[in-house]
């Protein structure tokens, strides 16, 4: 219920239903769900879903991402990129921690950083 709570604090889930086509840039505070398709960009303070039915082109800025669908994108997510057995992702991605499962098709580069680098005890950091 608390989570509930805090998407209604900050937005709500915003949802492109499937057969819905959406043309153009979307912003949103709060979780994102994509079951049609969107043509523009996204960005979001939360995470975005494409479900099985979703597809999507453009670009992706986000704190994390789940892709059961399609997506032609440039991928930028702070935390989490995770591939389902049934993803189709085309594009290069940017993210901290990525996971993929078998039967997922990945076609891009990846680069995985930390955004905020844990300090190691014991080693000065710089």
């Amino acid at each position: 219920m608390a989570k509930n709570l805090e998407q209604e604090e900050i937005g709500g889930i915003n949802i492109i239903a499937a057969g819905t086509t959406l043309t153009g840039d979307l912003v949103s505070a709060g979780d994102c769900r994509i079951d049609g398709t969107l043509k523009g960009n996204i960005t979001s303070n939360s995470k975005i879903f494409i479900g099985k039915t979703g597809m999507i082109e453009g670009k992706i800025k986000c704190q994390a991402i789940e892709i059961e669908g399609d997506a032609k994108a440039e991928i930028n997510a702070t935390e989490i990129l995770s591939l389902k057995a049934s993803a189709i992702l085309t594009g290069n991605v940017r993210v901290s921690k990525i996971s993929i499962e078998p039967g997922a098709n990945f076609v891009g580069n990846c680069v995985m950083q930390n955004p905020s680098p844990t300090p190691i005890p014991g080693i000065e950091n710089e």
